[in-house]
C-alpha cells in the first residue's frame, strides 16, 4: 500500500486528486494540506510514503517545503514528487535540487500518474516526458561540447547503453523493452549505475548522460 499526502492550495485539486488516486487500491491519501508549511506538519505527523506537492502556494511554496521534509531525519523514506502546472526551468533545476524524486505536469494522463505515484513511493526518481525534454534543453544550451566524466570509465558497455537510455528519458520498463533486458534485469543495471556514478538520483543521471554526449538526439 502507497500512503500518499496531497498539498496543494485550490481544494478542487485536492479533490480530484483524491478521487482519482483511490480508485486505485494500492494508495491510500492519508492526509491533505493547503500549503507548504501545513504539507510538512503532517508529513511529520503521517510519515507518508510520498507527499504529492504543489509548487506555487501561499505561506510556505513547494520548493521550501520539500528541502524542509528532505532535511528531516524522521522523514528518510517520505519521497516528494512536484505536481505542477508550471514548466519554468529554475523550478524543475530547484525542485530537483532539493530533494524531489520527481516533477511530473497537472496534465499527466490519470493513469500515468497512478503509476508515477506507486512507483515514486517505492522511491524511484521520475521525470514527465516533457519535463526530461526541459531538463535535456537546459543542459544543452549550457554545454558547448560534449564533456567526458572520467567516472563513465566505471561502467560496461551496457551500463553505458543503459545510461544512454536514462539520458532519452526512458523508464526502468522502456529502457528493458529497447535493450532486451527484463525489468528486473534493467532495474539493477540503474541501482548498479547510481552507485558506480556516485549519483543521488536519476535526474542527476540525465545531465551527467547528456553532459557526457552520451544521448545521440
Amino acid at each position: 500500500m502507497t500512503t500518499v499526502i496531497l498539498v496543494d492550495d485550490q481544494d478542487l485539486v485536492r479533490a480530484g486528486l483524491r478521487t482519482l488516486l483511490t480508485r486505485d487500491e494500492g494508495i491510500t491519501v492519508v492526509a491533505e494540506a493547503t500549503d507548504g508549511r501545513r504539507g510538512a506538519e503532517a508529513a511529520r505527523k503521517y510519515r507518508p510514503d510520498l507527499v504529492l506537492m504543489d509548487l506555487r502556494m501561499p505561506v510556505m511554496d513547494g520548493i521550501e517545503a520539500t528541502r524542509a521534509i528532505r532535511a528531516d531525519d524522521a522523514l528518510a523514506r517520505t519521497h516528494v514528487v512536484v505536481l505542477t502546472t508550471f514548466d519554468d526551468d529554475h523550478d524543475i533545476v530547484e525542485a530537483i535540487r532539493a530533494g524531489a524524486v520527481g516533477y511530473l505536469l497537472k496534465n499527466t494522463p490519470r493513469d500515468a500518474l497512478r503509476d508515477a505515484v506507486r512507483r515514486a513511493g517505492r522511491g524511484e526518481r521520475l521525470l514527465s516526458p516533457a519535463i526530461t525534454e526541459r531538463l535535456m534543453n537546459l543542459v544543452a544550451s549550457g554545454q558547448a561540447a560534449a564533456t567526458p566524466d572520467p567516472r563513465l570509465e566505471l561502467l560496461s558497455s551496457r551500463e553505458r547503453e543503459v545510461l544512454a537510455r536514462i539520458g532519452h528519458g526512458d523508464t526502468n520498463d522502456e529502457i528493458a523493452a529497447r535493450l532486451h533486458l527484463s525489468p528486473a534485469t534493467a532495474r539493477t543495471y540503474v541501482s548498479r549505475i547510481l552507485g558506480k556514478l556516485g549519483a543521488r538520483d536519476r535526474p542527476e543521471l540525465v545531465v551527467m548522460a547528456h553532459r557526457s554526449g552520451l544521448v545521440i538526439e
